[in-house]
């Protein structure tokens, strides 16, 4: 092992969103930046995810006139607390510093040349509670040709839309065969789908042209970029980290950080020990996160006297498993589709128990909670022939194309009746059917007396718009009918160190680790136990690296 050596400034863990963040902003005020990376891809869990920030109060908010403030958000994750108890990663304070770091850190960006945007139409989760939005505070990056990274471009990690495309333009391809302003989007994209083709271009969309766009920044201000080089050890002197121990290749060196460390190194999804150990009833084969997303910086941190909270909430993602997934591969989410009119969600006793149109976290918890009294993991996604017709399942557009393979598999189950699809997957014939015939009666007067599907102005999002009276409720009555298993998958966990309003890592007893910083789903969230909209995991995780790599500066 070699000795120290002090050639870096600041030395990151991880090359996430909020790792990168904090990275560009450093080496932009001329610090020496090394980022080390433990896999062979740049980017983490960020660049397979939608690349969506929740960023209330935002630039483009103001550009396009939505109303919008500081108070106005701040009572919105207050209502959200009210919720939830037991949250140390969720101060006040921790709030009130992402409530102004986060337009900041937008702006940041902006000005490093990075092209962001904001989504025009998609609400806040619980838009309901005073303050929600029901509009859209998120923000994008636009689609990327990663070309333009070079020798970087197949290090980048893959992502699930290798499109010229944006968000909102994937998720209007699949109405293309109902709506002419789908049709229109859809031929825009093709065009642009040829350019590409004929000028040599490759596109990545989501959270790949984020990571990308954060990539080309840092490497044009000079940040060192280590892939396959995993941190083992936090070096200390006095009580204050001062450097780390890295292997690559076998071979362990000591480096020297004269600023401090950033720890942005994901979460444990792929551990099943600390999962069982916290997160009871979830499986590392339902996770959409990387391999690599194993909890070792969590257990390092432990080591030196970190404390960890919020530790059994993940970032829920509702999956369901066709033939053909992989595991470590990104699993199919289950929650949009099964907010689409013409489905539900029961329990394996045929009992239906949440709103199928809440946020993917909430789903999440509700069958986990669901799963200790009654067994619901899985539950099924029962639906019937109007479904098949109009919408995508497992990643498939409408329509017959995949039916007999997957009947065969046992990934699809049939029956001709209710009650036959009943026996088909174990469940009380009668129970299933008073089920269904209850939700029929909920959507004949357009309002479900038992978990309000379709009240919030996000469940209409999650819906069809071209579903009237409502976009999401839709009568189950067309055999044959049909149901899938659906698994509490997650995108990543959301539980981790406890930090304060300055990005600091923090003791049992309170007290600062000095030089010691993290940010992102390594940390106990800032908000909490909830998930107040899309982007509620990737907007903290760049606005606290932003915000750790200013302290540091500091």
């Amino acid at each position: 092992m070699s000795n120290t050596s002090h050639y870096h400034d600041l030395i990151i863990v991880g090359s996430g969103g909020g790792s990168m963040c904090a990275a560009l902003y450093a080496a932009s005020r001329g610090k020496k930046v090394l980022v080390l990376e433990k896999s062979g891809y740049y980017g983490g869990t960020t660049a397979r995810s939608g690349g969506v920030m929740w960023i209330p109060n935002n630039r483009f908010m103001k550009r396009d006139g939505v109303e919008d403030s500081f108070e106005r958000a701040r009572t919105y994750l207050e209502a959200l607390a009210e919720t939830f108890e037991d949250a140390p990663g969720a101060t006040p304070e921790r709030r009130e510093r992402f409530l102004k770091e986060a337009p900041a850190m937008i702006d940041f960006l902006v000005e490093q040349g990075l092209e962001l945007d904001r989504v025009p139409f998609w609400p806040d989760y619980n838009d309901e509670l005073s303050g929600g939005c029901k509009t859209s505070r998120c923000v994008v990056a636009a689609p990327f040709n990663k070309k333009a990274l070079g020798e970087w471009a197949d290090k980048l990690r893959p992502g699930f839309l290798d499109l010229p495309a944006t968000l909102d333009e994937a998720l209007a391809i699949p109405y293309v065969k109902r709506s002419w302003a789908a049709r229109k989007v859809f031929v825009r994209v093709a065009f642009k789908v040829i350019g590409a083709l004929l000028t040599g271009k490759r596109y990545v969309s989501c959270g790949a042209a984020l990571q990308a766009r954060l990539l080309q920044a840092a490497l044009s201000h000079g940040v060192e970029i280590r892939l396959e080089t995993a941190v083992r050890e936090l070096l200390e002197n006095n009580g204050r980290v001062t450097g780390v121990i890295a292997e690559h290749n076998g071979k362990r060196e000591q480096l020297g950080a004269s600023l401090g460390v950033i720890v942005g190194a994901g979460g444990f999804a792929h551990n099943q020990a600390l999962r069982n150990q916290y997160q009871p009833g979830t499986n590392v084969q339902w996770s959409s996160a990387p391999v690599e997303d194993t909890g070792d910086m969590h257990l390092e941190l432990q080591r030196i006297g970190a404390a960890l909270a919020q530790m059994e909430e993940m970032v829920g993602q509702p999956c369901i498993l066709p033939p053909d997934s992989q595991y470590g591969e990104i699993q199919q989410s289950a929650q949009g589709p099964s907010a689409k009119p013409h489905a539900i969600l029961v329990d394996q006793s045929g009992q239906r128990y949440l709103n199928e149109a809440s946020s993917y976290m909430t789903y999440c918890q509700e069958m986990l909670a669901r799963n200790r009294t009654v067994p619901a993991a899985p539950s099924w996604m029962v639906f019937d022939s109007q479904y098949l017709k109009k919408y995508m399942l497992a990643g498939t557009m409408p329509g017959k194309k995949k039916l007999a393979e997957w009947e065969q598999s046992g990934f699809l189950k049939k029956g001709e009746t209710v009650e036959t699809l009943a026996e088909v997957i174990n469940v009380e014939a009668t129970v299933l059917a008073q089920t269904v015939s209850r939700f029929n009666g909920f959507v004949d007067q357009n309002r479900d007396d038992d978990f309000h599907r379709g009240e919030r102005e996000y469940a209409r999002w999650l819906g069809d718009y071209l579903h009237q009276p409502s976009p999401t409720l839709g009568r189950i009555d067309q055999g044959p009918f049909y149901a899938v298993a659906v698994y509490p998958g997650d995108v990543g966990t959301y539980g981790g160190v406890v930090t304060d309003e300055c990005a600091r890592v923090l003791r049992d007893d309170g007290s600062v680790i000095e030089g010691l910083y993290a940010a992102g789903v390594v940390t106990a969230s800032v908000m909490g136990r909830a998930y107040p909209g899309a982007g509620s995991s990737v907007g903290p995780a760049l606005t606290f690296g932003f915000v750790a790599a200013k302290e540091a500066l500091a």
